[in-house]
């Protein structure tokens, strides 16, 4: 039977909650005297209600952070500016909004981190709630070439599903906690996990936007995995996922996602009927081979210049690559893989199971994006719209990401693990 590597077996449901119940009611009130010495004492934790100060936020996690955005905000204006100037005659219109948009995100990253992370517990049940309400209400929004993903704000857009991730990822770290002496049961692992993905998916079915029921599924997989979920159930849920996508092929339910896989593998086999269904992947290695070891120099990318259409977005990281080269691009992914490496550190050591869930299932999320982005990008897998985490342009994905990136801090505020 597999059990969660994050921690020994916890404290139950209401166990947990009359924890966190004392901690709010301890919140305002002076703790109680004790016969102390004459030694100095280390400071206690610090905690009271909404907000944790406790032992401080991680350094490392914090600056690694901060050097991605930085790296990434230069890199998307280096990318963009040749589109931006073909498209509104400013070559520094996604550079203006990422830098508006990053502001926004700091200081949602910054809030969260004093957020007592513990509450989402309690209301994971309307977190929940909200992701399938944001999903409903999409589907009533105006379409952009049959697509619906963009919830319209004033002249600022939300994507529904940067905020579904989130919410599922709360929901299952909620779970997991829940019933983590149950675990082994279908009935607490299994069927709750396919029933919420199935609604989803068939949610995320109807805007379509298939790509992110990949990293949802594959998101609910490793939040089940975590909470000790049996490896046999694992075995099913392979079963149902080929039944299920055989029957969708079969149905033409994946229309839109078949047009993207026109060409999948067949970027450099350039023919008359491939031309255009390749076209983006094509230049898009054209772009990462003439990169080479060291690069073609900061600025200096050739196929940003409406070759490889939209390179701000999904496709940035080939721009890299292109200017950075091998040694450049590689040492991103470090620190990518730093970022995973240490957010995972900060929440095995936190001082709760839902600390521990949380932290693991919001690091992965950022790790499998850049995972399935640079597979996109190579031809290893269909173009389907994954955009790299800190470096693609777009408001509601790095506001959301940030603000993610802080309540892992907030995790850290309760982690016994050394912060600076």
């Amino acid at each position: 039977m597999h059990q969660s590597f994050l921690h020994k077996k916890t404290a139950p449901d209401r166990a947990y909650l009359r924890s966190l119940s004392a901690q709010q009611s301890a919140g305002s009130a002076a703790a109680p005297r004790r016969k102390t010495d004459s030694r100095k004492k280390a400071p206690e934790k610090k905690k009271s209600g909404l907000l944790s100060v406790g032992l401080g936020l991680d350094m490392p996690f914090l600056l690694l952070v901060l050097a991605l955005l930085t790296i990434g905000i230069i890199m998307m204006f280096s990318a963009s500016y040749p589109t931006a100037y073909s498209k509104t005659g400013d070559s520094f219109y996604y550079l203006k909004r990422q830098l508006i948009f990053a502001g926004l995100g700091v200081a949602a990253m910054i809030a969260c981190s004093y957020f007592n992370y513990r509450y989402l517990y309690r209301f994971a049940k309307i977190i929940l709630g909200i992701s399938f309400a944001v999903l409903i209400i999409v589907l009533f929004m105006p379409s952009e070439t049959g697509i619906r993903r963009w919830i319209g704000v004033g002249s600022f857009t939300i994507q529904a599903s940067e905020i579904t991730k989130f919410c599922l990822i709360v929901f299952f770290a909620y779970w997991g906690t829940k019933y983590a002496d149950k675990m082994q049961y279908m009935k607490y692992s299994f069927m709750p996990g396919m029933i919420i993905f199935g609604a989803t998916a068939v949610l995320l079915l109807l805007e379509p936007h298939y790509s992110c029921i990949v990293i949802v599924f594959l998101l609910v997989l490793i939040m089940l995995f975590l909470s000790g979920m049996p490896l046999k159930y694992f075995g099913i849920i392979a079963v149902i996922a080929v039944v299920a996508f055989v029957i969708a092929f079969s149905t033409g339910l994946l229309g839109y996602a078949m047009d993207r896989m026109d060409g999948w593998g067949q970027a450099l086999n350039y023919t008359p009927e491939n031309k255009w269904a390749t076209y983006q992947t094509r230049n898009s290695l054209y772009a990462i081979g003439s990169g080479g070891v060291w690069g073609l120099g900061l600025g200096q990318s050739r196929q940003k210049y409406l070759y490889l259409p939209e390179p701000q977005n999904d496709f940035v990281y080939a721009v890299v690559c292109e200017e950075l080269g091998l040694i450049g691009a590689g040492v991103i992914l470090v620190l990518f893989g730093l970022l995973v490496y240490r957010g995972i550190r900060i929440s095995r050591a936190a001082s709760d199971n839902f600390g521990k869930l949380l932290g693991c299932g919001l690091v992965a999320q950022v790790g499998l994006q850049v995972v399935l982005n640079v597979l996109v990008i190579t031809d290893w897998l269909p173009n389907t719209g994954i955009s790299f985490p800190f470096f693609s342009y777009g408001g509601s994905s790095l506001i959301m990401l940030l603000a993610q990136m802080g309540i892992v801090l907030s995790v850290s505020r309760t982690a016994n693990i050394e912060k600076t």
